[in-house]
């Protein structure tokens, strides 16, 4: 465990499973059938179950699979976040949270980078993991438990919408492969296929 991982560990201490479902709950009861808080949401099952699936790994080249599974669903669930709701958070003056969110994910990253380097079945490995576990379980809490609660209950139904249109394009676009000037190139002018 690095320094930084360390320190941050120190600073903010894991909250316990109930907590974590309670805020899970809390954030549930707020979401609508198909919106993008119920999206994200899933999205957090899906990375908690693909945790469980690289340590039930018994094998490196399955864990490096399941591994990279992981990789595939925090990716495309982190690009989505970053691109519609975090500055959804910060338009509504959640500025610290949403701050906070980018810096975690930047730290999420960086430690999925890390497991590349280590034997997966190596005991350093699942040290890592663990911490890594920990970390994204600790900025699940905080997105369920405050952030984006606060969200869903201040945004416009407008904005409810637009956020669920643009979370969809964002998660569908990484997961799918989709070129975003492909796409849509009218939206970046004139010039935008010889970009």
């Amino acid at each position: 465990m690095s320094l930084l991982d360390k320190v941050i560990s120190t600073v903010t201490p894991p909250e316990s499973a109930e907590k974590r479902a309670e805020a899970h709950h809390k954030a549930r009861s707020v979401a609508s059938a198909g919106d993008w808080l119920s999206m994200i949401l899933d999205h957090h099952e899906q990375v908690e179950q693909a945790f469980a699936d690289v340590r039930a790994a018994n094998d490196p080249v399955s864990r490096r699979q399941a591994q990279k599974q992981l990789r595939v669903i925090l990716s495309g669930h982190s690009i989505a976040e970053e691109a519609v709701v975090y500055p959804e958070l910060n338009r509504i003056g959640k500025h610290a949270g949403a701050q906070l969110a980018y810096a975690q994910q930047v730290s999420a990253k960086m430690q999925m980078a890390a497991l590349e380097h280590f034997d997966p079945m190596s005991q350093d490995y699942i040290n890592k993991l663990d911490h890594f576990e920990d970390s994204v379980k600790h900025h699940v809490y905080e997105e369920e438990h405050d952030w984006f609660v606060d969200l869903k209950q201040e945004a416009s139904p407008a904005d409810q919408q637009l956020l669920t249109q643009r979370y969809a394009e964002e998660f569908n676009r990484y997961m799918n492969g989709g070129d975003a000037l492909a796409e849509a190139p009218a939206a970046f002018g004139p010039h935008a296929e010889t970009l």
